[in-house]
């Protein structure tokens, strides 16, 4: 079976702490090299990568002179601000040997839970992929407790390939994957190269605490390819320190564990707009923008509007409704009911002149939008 990262043209890779430290032993100025070229070589292929890298913390403790990681909070969100700087300052050498750019964005659970703030980071996110820029994403441990004790980014690397929709996760580690057994305790433990993200079986062969330097062990990678999966998203878990490991999964090589996703990314995003979204208003559309929608699926444009019904907020779930009353489709809305309603009847060009300003050209896009018919 050949890698899903083959096909993939959207990825988010992520690396863990002893990949980035060696080991705790300092910054691995060579491996950080390695990557920028590979990641380099998978743009010049046309994918987009977006970079999650654990190490703030690993590399605080270690320009502190801390020998082992401290249990304190406080000390850890003071070694995870120390660390920052040398990583960002790294990764900015590394990729612009290779004349890419980076952009370092911080990120909490939280960011991603509020709807808002979820949209922005979204919108961000695109457009420095649209800018041919490579972001590194971290977790904002200097602010944060529960995610410095929790999940070495792997929980991140998920969230974040469900927030840009990518069609692959790689798991970066320092382990060849994943075994039936803890293959340090059992001779007969075998490598689990192909199965189905979110099997239950896998929990159950997965454990064993993460290295002294991270904090995740296998079950945390496991879980993070099932939440990956929710959105459509394939999940790699591959070692880190085999040579061009990039390059090779992107050239179809299967390396390490491959946990496939059941639903395609498409399916499962116009399925989640379906079913899971409560309604928090309704656009009445004219019928030309209904023709377009129902039989082009094009985005809906604010010229087409005719009326707006409810209170919601930017991101919030609205129902399309054409003349004759009908749902035609329902999506997620990029203006609040009370910029809609300046804006009915406003040509794209316009709205900036109405608003003082244009987030998106399109009052939904036909991304984050489904048809009535199709649920």
């Amino acid at each position: 079976m050949h890698s899903v990262i083959h096909s993939a043209s959207r990825i988010v890779v992520k690396v863990g702490s002893s990949l980035v430290t060696n080991d705790g032993k300092g910054l691995d100025l060579a491996a950080l090299g390695r990557w920028a070229e590979e990641i380099s070589e998978l743009k010049r292929r046309g994918k987009q990568v977006v970079l999650v890298s654990s190490g703030a913390i690993a590399e605080g403790c270690q320009r502190l002179g801390w020998a082992t990681r401290p249990k304190s909070v406080d000390q850890l969100q003071a070694a995870a601000a120390v660390g920052q700087m040398g990583l960002c300052q790294a990764y900015e050498s590394a990729f612009r040997a290779f004349g890419l750019g980076t952009a370092q964005i911080l990120l909490t659970h939280e960011d991603l839970a509020d709807r808002t703030r979820y949209l922005n980071a979204r919108s961000t996110l695109t457009t420095l992929l649209n800018l041919n820029v490579v972001p590194i994403i971290n977790e904002n441990d200097t602010v944060v407790t529960d995610e410095i004790r929790l999940g070495d980014n792997d929980t991140l690397g998920a969230l974040v390939t469900n927030l840009i929709e990518a069609d692959a996760l790689v798991i970066l580690t320092d382990q060849i994957g994943l075994f039936s057994a803890d293959p340090r305790k059992d001779p007969q433990a075998r490598l689990i190269e192909d199965a189905t993200a979110g099997d239950p079986q896998l929990e159950d062969m997965a454990g064993g605490a993460g290295s002294k330097v991270g904090t995740g062990g296998m079950l945390t990678k496991i879980l993070a390819a099932k939440r990956a999966a929710h959105s459509g998203a394939h999940t790699v878990i591959a070692c880190g320190r085999e040579p061009h490991v990039l390059s090779r999964l992107a050239d179809g090589e299967h390396i390490g564990t491959q946990l496939q996703a059941v639903t395609s990314r498409l399916a499962a995003r116009k399925q989640w707009l379906a079913d899971h979204l409560k309604l928090s208003g309704r656009i009445t559309v004219d019928a030309g923008a209904a023709r377009a929608i129902g039989e082009k699926g094009t985005s809906l444009l604010p010229i087409g509007v005719v009326s707006v019904e409810g209170d919601f907020l930017r991101g919030e779930a609205v129902a399309c409704i054409d003349p004759q009353g009908h749902e035609l489709a329902r999506g997620l809305v990029n203006y609040s009911s009370d910029e809609a309603r300046q804006l009915i009847k406003v040509a794209t060009r316009d709205i900036e002149t109405v608003l003082g300003y244009i987030g998106e050209p399109e009052l939904i896009h036909r991304d984050n939008m489904v048809l009535a018919n199709c649920g």
